[in-house]
Order: C-alpha cells, then structure tokens, then sequence
C-alpha cells in the first residue's frame, strides 16, 4: 500500500482525533478534580475544652500583664545588686569667665558657681579661658547588710511576681473551662426548651382533636396554648443564655470567630469524672494564692530588715584625679591666646569618707514602725487566705459529692415523670382526670429533662472547682480529654 494512500490518511487522522480526544478527556477530569477538591468546604474542627484552656494561658491580656511584672521583678533584682558596684564618675568643662575673687564665705546652695585663687583687689570684666577635667570613683566597702536586705525584697518581690503568674494562669484558666461548661449547660437548656415547646405542641394537637370532636371543652385547648407560651418564654431566655454564654467563652479565644465551631461535648455529656480525688489531701501551702502572699510576708520581712540598717554610718572609700587649666595669674594679669582651654595643673586624691545622719533616727523610727504594720498584716493575711482555702476546698469536695448524687438519680426523675404522663395522658383521654393533671405532669417531664440534661455537666464544673481551690487544673483537664 502507498504511503499517500487514502486508507493511511484517513487512519492518522483518525488516530489524531483519537488521541486529542483523550487529552482533552484527561485535562478536563482533571481540572474536575481540582475543582471539586476546591470547592469542597473544610468542615470545621470541634472545639475542645483543652484547647479553649491553653489558648487563653497563652493569649489572655491579662497573663501577659503579670508576666511583665515578673520581668520587671526580674529587672529589680539585677538593679539592687548594682549597689554593690564602685560608682565613677567624670568631668570635663571648657569655660570663659571672669576672674574676680573676693573673701567671704556662703552657705551651701546649688546657684552660685565656686571660684578658686586669691583676691586680686579689683572689680575687672575681663574674661579667661578655664578648663577642668577629672575622675571620681567611690565604693563602700560596708553597709552593715543593707544592700542585702534590699537584694533580698527585691528576689522576695520576684518570687511574688512568679506567684502571681502562677495564680493568673490558674484563675483564667478556670474561668475558661467554665465559660466552655457554662455555653454546654446553656445549650443543653435551649435544646430541652426546644423540645418542651414540641412536646406542648404535640399535646395541644391532641387537645384540639379532642376539642373539635366534642370530648373535651374549649378551655382545656386554651390551658394548653398557655403552657405553650410559658414554654416559648423559657425557650427565650434559654437562647438568651447562650449567646451570652458565647460572648463570654470568646473573650477567651484568641480567634473568636472559633466560637462558631461546635464544642466537643461527647465525653462531657456522656460520663462523670471519678470520685477518688475527693479523699486527696489538700495543701493549701502549695497553691498559687498561698505562695504569693507567703513572698509578700518575705518581701516586707526583708523591707523591715532593710530600715533597721539604715541608720548606720556610710563608709565610702574614694579617690580622684584632675587637672585644671585658666588663663589669669595669681596677680589678676590675663594669659594671652589660647592659655587655659587645657589643663595644665593636675592633682589627686584618696581617701575615706565617713557619714552619718544624727537626725535621721525620727524618721527611720517612723518608716521601720510603718513597715511592722504592714509585715503583721501581711502575715494575717495570709492565715486569712489558708482558712478561706480550706473553706472552699471543703465547700467544693461537698458539692462534687453532691453533684454526683444528683447525677445518678435525674436519669431516675426522667423515667418516673414519662411513665407518669403517659398515664395521665391515657386517663385524660379516657375522661377519667382533667387537663391540670396532663398539664402538670408534662411540666415534670420537662423540669426533669432540664435537670437531666445538665448534671453530669453539674458534675464537670463542681469537680472544675474543686480543682481550681487545690491549684492544679492538670487532673481536670486529663479526664476532660
């Protein structure tokens, strides 16, 4: 066969289509891909209460304040252990004065500039050149414990500041799973409102069936629109509830948007945490409160230790070196040029300085009794917090005990009050009770789903508390996972 044939011709194109046909197959199932992989929307993770915790420990405002104040603290420690550093300081001064001096002395004061060299008997307005230079180190080699006692308030002071961390941390972090547990119970609310207002529906349908047919009056259908509308109501405040559940547990979020996620609530819904931390022994010198105001009682020990020592006398060791530079004789005759604007005498100096403030005892009386005060009641203060601690720590353990009670037995409510409306229900449409029975009845059922509904999460926050008193969440947060 020819290579030009009709029969080849017609066959490679017909191969061309072919395979253009299956590019354009492949491409488009394949941008069909892509498109469905973009256009399928990314289902939004459930939101856990640990996650709420650990984003608010590392987000609130609030932690990061304290955590602040604790590097300041930090900062305060190196600062007073400056004190124990020589000091030096220099100078160097070009001026152009006049050179009248006279006899005479003047009290101290910070105004009049001092002068040097003799009188030279005239009143001259002419001016010379000076200059000064020098260097001045000073260092006490003692302070009878003072800058100690200052180094110690201020470590006492970052301890408190660590403490306090410590104590926020806890506090938001409490405050945060309980915003999450409180949105739950809300939510949990709203949805056994929801189904009040059914129920109420279901039962005033019923009513009216009765009604039109003639078996019941007219009133027993307006009884039941009340019912409905009291239910209605509590539905009202239920959703009330939890938007502002919500606003609060988004405060806390450092996405609020997040608060549109659900909220796992499987596991916090569905079972109770153990009870053998209700015999633990409780510590309250190991909570966060009790170490911070026990840092607080150092700190003012330590600032009371500081005032005693300050009325002691202040030994300084000090040496200096300078030169000095003027353009004017000692008989008043002025230098000519430039003489003066460099030293050209030079002198120095050692020696030990010793100061005391005789009349200083009013006033360190009066601090150092001031301070007594406030170490006393630093000190009462802090038997007050363990005493309160201890409060709440019992309150706490009785609650949980009694939440679990309560826990155990709303299942038991639940199935009673069914079991009763039902038979209500029954005798009603046998015209052997009335309609207040029915209505009552039905109100029991869905005061018992109410309470049904939020006692295991009764349970979760009560066990919340009780480790919040004892200061670590950790064990909570373990059997929330």
């Amino acid at each position: 066969m020819k290579a030009n044939s009709p029969f080849i011709r017609n066959g490679c194109w017909i191969r061309g289509v072919a395979v253009g046909c299956l590019l354009v197959a492949g491409t488009s199932a394949a941008v069909t891909a892509q498109s469905s992989v973009v256009a399928t929307p990314a289902v939004p993770s459930d939101l856990t209460i640990v996650q709420v915790v650990q984003d608010a420990e590392q987000n609130y405002p609030a932690i990061h304040v304290s955590e602040q104040d604790l590097n300041a603290a930090v900062a305060n420690i190196r600062l007073a252990r400056t004190a124990y550093l020589p000091r030096l300081d220099g100078i160097v001064q070009v001026n152009r004065a006049t050179r009248n001096n006279i006899f005479g002395t003047l009290l101290p004061e910070n105004t009049l500039p001092s002068m040097s060299g003799p009188v030279i008997g005239t009143n001259n307005g002419g001016s010379v050149w000076g200059s000064a230079t020098g260097l001045l180190i000073n260092w006490q080699p003692f302070d009878f414990g003072l800058r100690n006692t200052k180094v110690e308030a201020a470590a006492a002071a970052r301890d408190r500041a660590n403490a306090s961390v410590q104590r926020s941390q806890l506090e938001i972090s409490s405050a945060a799973a309980d915003a999450f547990l409180t949105v739950l119970a809300a939510r949990q609310t709203q949805n056994s409102a929801q189904v009040a207002v059914d129920n109420w529906e279901i039962l005033r349908k019923t009513i009216h069936a009765l009604t039109v047919a003639e078996l019941r009056p007219a009133a027993d259908e307006s009884r039941i629109e009340a019912e409905k509308a009291a239910a209605n109501t509590q539905l009202a405040l239920a959703t009330e509830a939890v938007e502002m559940g919500e606003a609060t547990l988004a405060k806390f979020l450092s996405k609020p948007d997040d608060i549109t996620k659900p909220l796992n609530s499987a596991h916090l819904l569905g079972e109770i945490p153990m009870g053998v931390e209700d015999d633990g022994a409780f510590h309250p010198e190991s909570t966060p409160a009790m170490l911070e105001q026990h840092a607080a009682v150092s700190q003012s020990a330590a600032e009371l230790r500081a005032t005693d020592r300050s009325w002691v006398p202040q030994f300084n060791l000090e040496a200096a070196g300078y030169g000095r530079g003027t353009g004017a004789e000692t008989n008043g005759q002025r230098l000519s040029g430039a003489n003066g604007l460099a030293p050209n005498v030079g002198n120095y100096a050692v020696g030990l300085n010793v100061t005391f403030g005789f009349l200083d005892f009013a006033s360190i009386h009066a601090r150092e009794a001031s301070q007594a005060a406030t170490l006393k009641a630093d000190q009462s203060r802090e038997t007050l917090i363990g005493r309160q601690l201890q409060e709440q720590f019992s309150q706490a353990r009785a609650a949980l005990r009694a939440m679990r009670s309560v826990a155990k037995n709303t299942p038991i409510q639940v199935e009673a009050a069914r079991t009763a409306l039902a038979q209500a229900t029954a005798r009603y449409k046998a015209g052997l009770t009335s309609i207040d029975d029915v209505a009552q009845a039905q109100r029991l059922v869905v005061q018992a789903e109410m309470d049904d509904s939020i006692a295991r999460l009764n349970v979760w926050r009560a066990f919340l508390q009780l480790q919040s008193v004892r200061g670590d969440l950790q064990p909570f947060l373990q059997a929330a996972q």
